[in-house]
This record gives C-alpha cells, sequence and structure tokens, in this order.
C-alpha cells in the first residue's frame, strides 16, 4: 500500500492511506465513449437547471412555496451533479485515479449530500401536493413561503449533520489490505469493505443509509398519494379531477425516474450475479440522468412553467422592439 499514516484516539490506532486508487471505469471497453455521453449530460444538466431557477427567478407568478421547492430541486441537480460527473471525467479519462484521502471524504460527503437533497424535495413536493388536493382552501395558510424555508433549512441540517457523521466514520477503519476502490467515485460500501478492523458499525451506518435515502422517501410519497387518490375519488366532476390529476404528473415523473432505476438495481444486485461492468455502468446512469431530466420535464409537462417562459419571451421582445424604437427616434433627431 502506498505510503500509510497512523492515527490514535483513545488508545485504539487506526491505519490509513495517503490516498486511494478509484479504479471503476478501467476495464471497461470503449470506455472514452461513455466519458464523452457523461460531458454532453453534464452540459445538458447545467444549461437546463440554470434555465429553470432563471425562469423561477425571473417569473414573479412562479414567486410561491411550491417552486422555492422547485428552484431548490434543480440547485441540489446541479451540484449534485457537480460533484459527481466532472470528478469522474477526471478521474478516468485524464487517469488521475489516485485521490487524497482527505479529498475522497470530502467527494463522499457532497455526492451523498446532494443526492439526499433531491430525495428529500421529492418528499417536500409530495406534500405540496397533498395540501393542494386534500385541504385545498387551508393550502395557502399551510404552505407558505417562510414554512418553505424552514423545511428546506431542517433537511440541509439534518443531511449536512448525518453525511458528516458518515463520512467522519471513515477515520475509525483501518486500512492494511488495498487502498483500490471498485467503483467510479468514493462511495462508502466499498471503502468500508476494505477495512481490516471491525466494521460492524460501519454496516450497519450503510444500512441506515441506504434506507433513509432510497427506501423510507418512496413508501412516503406512495403512502401521500394514496390519500391523494382518496380525495380524487371525492371530486363529483370528472373535468375537476383530470385538473387535479394534472397537476401531479410532472412530479410522479420525476419520482420514478429517481427511485425506479435505483430501486431495481439494488434489488437486480441482490437477486442476480451482474457483472461489475455492468453494474457501475448502470449505478452511474441511474445518478446522471434524473438531473439532466428533471428541468425538462418540469419545462414540459408544467403549465405554470411554460407560461412564464411565453410571458417571459414576450417582454424581452417588447423590451428589444422599444429600444430599437428609441435608437431610430435619437437618429432622426440628430
Amino acid at each position: 500500500m502506498s505510503s500509510v499514516q497512523s492515527n490514535s484516539s483513545a488508545n485504539v490506532s487506526f491505519v490509513r492511506p495517503a490516498n486511494f486508487f478509484i479504479n471503476g471505469f478501467v476495464n471497461i471497453p470503449l470506455a472514452k465513449y461513455y466519458y464523452v455521453f457523461l460531458s454532453l449530460v453534464y452540459i445538458v444538466t447545467v444549461l437546463g437547471n440554470s434555465f429553470i431557477m432563471w425562469i423561477i427567478y425571473l417569473a414573479r407568478r412562479l414567486h410561491t412555496a411550491k417552486y422555492i421547492a422547485v428552484f431548490h430541486l434543480a440547485f441540489s441537480d446541479l451540484c449534485g451533479s457537480s460533484a459527481l460527473i466532472p470528478k469522474i471525467i477526471d478521474v478516468f479519462l485524464f487517469e488521475h485515479q489516485e485521490i487524497l484521502y482527505e479529498a475522497c471524504l470530502a467527494n463522499m460527503f457532497f455526492v451523498f449530500h446532494f443526492m439526499n437533497l433531491q430525495s428529500l424535495t421529492l418528499i417536500v413536493l409530495a406534500y405540496d401536493r397533498l395540501v393542494a388536493i386534500c385541504f385545498p382552501l387551508r393550502y395557502h395558510a399551510i404552505v407558505t413561503k417562510p414554512a418553505m424555508f424552514l423545511i428546506i433549512g431542517v433537511m440541509w441540517s439534518f443531511s449536512v449533520t448525518f453525511f458528516s457523521v458518515l463520512a467522519n466514520l471513515v477515520n475509525r477503519i483501518s486500512f492494511c489490505r488495498s487502498n483500490v476502490i471498485d467503483t467510479y467515485y468514493c462511495d462508502f460500501a466499498p471503502i468500508y469493505r476494505l477495512a481490516c478492523n471491525d466494521n460492524f458499525v460501519h454496516i450497519m451506518m450503510g444500512k441506515l443509509c441506504f434506507g433513509l435515502l432510497i427506501c423510507i422517501p418512496p413508501i412516503l410519497i406512495i403512502i401521500s398519494y394514496f390519500c391523494i387518490a382518496l380525495a380524487l375519488l371525492k371530486i363529483a366532476h370528472g373535468v375537476d379531477r383530470i385538473k387535479a390529476i394534472k397537476t401531479c404528473t410532472s412530479h410522479l415523473i420525476l419520482v420514478a425516474i429517481f427511485y425506479l432505476p435505483i430501486l431495481s438495481n439494488n434489488i437486480a444486485s441482490a437477486t442476480t450475479p451482474i457483472h461489475p461492468n455492468t453494474r457501475i455502468i448502470n449505478n452511474s446512469l441511474t445518478q446522471i440522468i434524473p438531473p439532466m431530466l428533471n428541468p425538462i420535464i418540469y419545462t414540459l409537462k408544467t403549465e405554470e412553467v411554460m407560461q412564464s417562459i411565453k410571458e417571459l419571451y414576450k417582454r424581452s421582445k417588447v423590451n428589444t422592439i422599444g429600444e430599437k424604437s428609441m435608437k431610430f427616434s435619437v437618429k432622426n433627431l440628430k
């Protein structure tokens, strides 16, 4: 193992490497084409999420509690992709596969933190739809801007605390066999599997992380939509029912593209043998595709957003014509 350092705490010594070697995409044929694909996905993700945030910022009709959550989802998607994709390209395309121990922990924290924020924001948007459809008369009193900012603040506090503890647990591992991580980023599970001391706490923490991040959120969302379905059955007019359903379609699509691939990958890994290369490609796609698709879905499937885009376009067109007319008038006066 490359230069190894020793940390002592409470008379217990933990051996850790100066760096890790990330070995995920090395044996995949034609991998460079995949890195080009990743680059294109990242460009679309940055442009799409920046665009949706810009629209929400400029359009006054979108200055509501719901679109604070949508803005936060776009921000989390942008930051999550920025924590993952550029690092993958740097590590494998430019062959910088050695990563400092501390940098690896930082990478782990930011990837998990923003992925968790994406998941929690989908729960918040489900809560928004639940209140809007089940308690329409009290919606504006319950789902307010201050309440939404408070919810997002609690989400950040919980996520930062939880994943700081998770990343810090790596310091309680002794690495005396290998420093090679067989994945595409500094993932917690492949790292604690390298331990040569007792890693029971890390295994339990990994399972807790999976439960909090992947299992509990879709269960809560399913419960919220079950309540929404019961409320929709009570609506007498079919037209009103369809209108209410339409307000949920974009969110349901986001939920499906975020959770279904992750759950499918984990179920497949647990039940059938999967080639490591296939597993790595599948896992990376489940993390990079949803942040790219989310702004596209919200733009195309949400009437309020489309209307705001049209209004902003008309306003900019009018301003441009006005500026040209003013310049022409000034020129004639001269």
